[in-house]
Formats: structure tokens, C-alpha cells, sequence
């Protein structure tokens, strides 16, 4: 299976799920919703685990969320998190459908999850919250990261599409590719604000921009 296919998982897909894991069962429903590209399935996936892995509990905040798939999951893998607040400038139309599925299969999700349309900047953040965002484009991802720091709170980000000639690169561009650079400027700096940084990768066959920053406060 193509894992990067930005085609959209239907019901055609159902037999490649099988199992009784929780990811199959998660995988069949959203083969079910028939509104999801594969990709994002396993992108939300694989960031949700190394998530839920450093950090528990809180409400969990998902910016520039799409189809708000990160949300539930992390409300799926700990379910000690009340609700989630999943914020997208421009939400998808089928974000209800998606989200009409998976409070189907699991009952104990409905209403936890809160989609508001609006832009990262006007919503409010708390210390106890943990803060996530998947490929948030170029500088929005600063500003993710800007507005956890701000409140104290626990952030997870996978950065994409960096803008090398407005973004910090840190000066490191003659030692490393520049959005290499550009990440381990974003982790340096987290580092210097009081915070414990964590970093991974998730697997680079579902996508390139594959770097996770974690990062707690001290």
C-alpha cells in the first residue's frame, strides 16, 4: 500500500483493514466517511502515537486541523483528555461527515469534539492544554508554536512547507539543508523559552516533511 496516495480511502479500501486493532477499526471507518486521502490517515496516526507516548491528559487543541482526524485519535488513545478543540481558518465540508462516522463507532466520542472556523490567532489557549498541529503551512507553524510558548502549554507540531526566505534558519544553512535548519532553529529556540524538546520522525514513506517537534515546559 502507497501510504503518500493523496487518493481518498472508500469503501473499495475496506478489505485492507481486517483486523480488530484499533487502527484498522479506525482505518474502516474512515474508508466508510469516504471523504479522507489515505496519507492524512496515517500521518495523523503515527504523530498521535508519539504524541499520547510524552503527553497526557488536557484538552487537546488541533490548529489548522482539516478534517480534525488528529483530534480523535488523541481523545481514542487517552481518554483521560475531556474534549478537544479542533480550529481551522477554512474547516472541509465533509469534516461532518468524517466526524459523523467516528462518533458512530465510538459512542464515548460525541461531543468532545468542537470544530470552530476561525484563525489561530483568536483562540484561547491554556497551560493545561496540549496544542498539536499536522503540516501547518510555512509560518504558520511559528505561530503555533508562538501561541502554546505564550500560554505554557504542551505542543506537537510536524512542520511543512518552509519558506527559507522569510523563515529562521538560524544561520545554519551552510552546515545542513535549509529546512533542516530552519526545524532545529524552531527546537534551539523552544529550548532557550524554558521548554524540554523532544524530537522524532514519523515513517518518511507517508511523508518527507516527516520531522516532529515535541516540546514541554521545564
Amino acid at each position: 500500500m502507497d501510504r503518500s496516495s493523496r487518493n481518498r480511502l472508500t469503501r473499495h479500501q475496506l478489505p485492507l483493514f481486517a483486523t480488530d486493532t484499533l487502527f484498522d477499526r479506525l482505518a474502516r471507518a474512515v474508508c466508510e466517511a469516504g471523504c479522507l486521502p489515505r496519507k492524512e490517515l496515517f500521518e495523523a496516526w503515527e504523530v498521535a502515537r508519539r504524541v499520547r507516548r510524552r503527553f497526557r491528559g488536557g484538552r487537546v487543541v488541533d490548529l489548522a486541523c482539516g478534517h480534525g482526524l488528529l483530534a480523535y485519535i488523541l481523545l481514542l488513545l487517552d481518554d483521560t483528555s475531556p474534549q478537544a478543540l479542533a480550529v481551522d481558518r477554512q474547516l472541509p465540508q465533509s469534516a461532518g461527515t468524517l466526524s459523523a462516522v467516528l462518533e458512530a463507532a465510538w459512542p464515548r466520542l460525541g461531543g468532545r469534539v468542537t470544530f470552530v472556523s476561525t484563525d489561530i490567532d483568536s483562540v484561547a489557549l491554556g497551560p493545561g492544554d496540549l496544542v498539536v498541529s499536522v503540516h501547518a503551512c510555512g509560518g504558520l507553524t511559528d505561530l503555533v508554536l508562538e501561541r502554546a510558548v505564550n500560554a505554557g502549554a504542551r505542543v506537537a507540531v510536524l512542520p511543512c512547507c518552509h519558506h527559507l526566505d522569510s523563515g529562521d534558519t538560524g544561520g545554519l544553512q551552510g552546515w545542513m539543508d535549509g529546512a533542516l535548519a530552519m526545524d532545529a532553529t524552531r527546537a534551539a529556540s523552544l529550548g532557550r523559552r524554558g521548554y524540554r524538546v523532544h524530537t522524532q520522525t514519523i515513517p518518511a514513506d507517508i511523508t518527507p516533511k516527516n520531522r516532529l517537534l515535541l516540546a514541554e515546559p521545564l
